[in-house]
């Protein structure tokens, strides 16, 4: 609670956030290259599973970009390789059905 009286964080709903954008970039530029993209990794591997359910395609666009920031070094298992691969196949087509055929070209 010390960064909420600081004036870093926000406390809503028992949630912290970012007070100001330019809090959260400083914050994210301090991390090293290799644990940014463990973060976009873990992101984008809690996002799968939204992904295929909600049938919301921000989210499964989401979880394509997070996985692909993360670089295939914050891959860890084999099986991952897999997911990523499908994951950007349909992000891709996705992609190709709004038209957007230079993001559908970034996921394939």
């Amino acid at each position: 609670d010390a960064a909420v009286e600081e004036g870093l964080l926000d406390k809503k709903d028992g949630r912290y956030h970012f007070s100001h954008d330019r809090i959260q970039e400083a914050a994210y530029n301090m991390m090293s290259f290799l644990d940014q993209g463990r973060f976009h990794f873990s992101y984008g591997m809690a996002l799968l599973p939204l992904a295929a359910g909600e049938g919301d395609d921000s989210i499964l666009l989401t979880a394509a970009n997070q996985l692909n920031l993360a670089g295939p070094e914050a891959v860890k298992e084999k099986s991952q390789n897999a997911l990523v691969a499908d994951l950007n196949l349909q992000a891709g087509k996705k992609a190709m059905e709004m038209s957007d055929y230079e993001t559908a070209y970034s996921y394939f």
